[in-house]
């Protein structure tokens, strides 16, 4: 009888965080008293259908030794890299030694803290017998606008199609290796595991998720976050 496959999770958490002006990369900024990316482990430790966490950070890191989690038993440091793609290449890497090719990855942004419990179990649910994954998102709602070089409206896109991106994004094991190594071979610096996917010729798929699943990228969005989590009871 062939094993189910598990799940393991992927954290990106080698960035400096230019955006926030701040001496302190963003993972490690206060949030209600603990650091934004301790918030993010939390979800996940909690969640008895994952195998094992895979945070990738940044070789002068000198953060992650005081935070709550960093000697738990289900998490394991693995080496970042230069950008986002060299990183969860690195993950990915580290756990193929633990992982079978046909494990499920989901990599989420270490800087995404308010991910709600249901969003993480609809994706969940929805991918396991997929034959791709997928990604989740929310279609955009607003008029979006694609700018010339000089800082002007060139056109007004069709927003009927146009969905935002999230995480986690949640993929095979052997299908994310594959989809990070070609696209590093070829220099296309990925953004997202969804796009080294699609490189492939493959579509992943979309699973609606709530707009609360914010990306700590500005000093403006920890209050923001504060409120959500205490909106959803995870913090008092």
């Amino acid at each position: 009888m062939t094993a189910e496959p598990r799940l393991w999770v992927i954290l990106p958490a080698a960035g400096v965080g230019r955006r926030m002006g701040s001496a302190v990369p963003k993972q490690y900024l206060e949030l209600a008293g603990r650091t934004v990316l301790e918030h993010t482990l939390d979800l996940f430790l909690a969640h008895a259908r994952l195998s094992g966490i895979v945070v990738a950070l940044g070789a002068e890191d000198g953060y992650w030794d005081s935070t709550a989690h960093a000697t738990h038993p289900k998490v394991i440091r693995a080496p970042g890299g230069a950008e986002r793609c060299h990183s969860v290449l690195n993950a990915v890497s580290a756990l193929t030694e633990r992982a079978a090719d046909r494990d499920w990855v989901l990599v989420h942004d270490a800087a995404r803290p308010c991910l709600r419990l249901d969003d993480l179990n609809r994706l969940i649910g929805a991918l396991l017998e997929d034959e791709v994954g997928g990604l989740l998102g929310i279609p955009v709602r607003d008029t979006m606008k694609r700018a010339n070089a000089g800082g002007r409206v060139e056109t007004t896109l069709d927003r009927a199609s146009l969905w935002h991106a999230y995480t986690p994004q949640m993929f095979r094991l052997d299908l994310l290796r594959r989809a990070l190594r070609e696209a590093l071979e070829a220099n296309d610096l990925v953004t997202d595991e969804a796009s080294a996917v699609e490189r492939l010729g493959l579509e992943p798929r979309l699973i609606e998720g709530h707009a609360d699943n914010i990306k700590i990228t500005r000093a403006e969005d920890l209050p923001l976050a504060e409120f959500y989590l205490r909106q959803q009871g995870r913090i008092g």
